[in-house]
């Protein structure tokens, strides 16, 4: 009797810290515009080649509608 007393005192003491309150505060990031401009200048060197193959070209290409 006195174990199974003993077992669920154990038992009450550890389901105690389970009721407790916790707020956390979430203070937003402003990250975006810095990403933007960093994959917006990444992709500008990578079609960079494009506008040399351009001004290299007698032809032009023909426009789509």
């Amino acid at each position: 009797m006195r174990q199974i007393l003993a077992a669920g005192l154990v038992g009450a003491g550890l389901l105690l810290p389970a009721c407790t309150r916790h707020t956390i505060k979430i203070e937003p990031i402003h990250i975006t515009m810095d990403v933007n401009i960093t994959v917006d200048r990444k992709l500008d060197k990578f079609f960079e080649f494009e506008q040399e193959v351009e001004k290299k070209s007698p032809e032009k290409a023909p426009e789509k509608k």
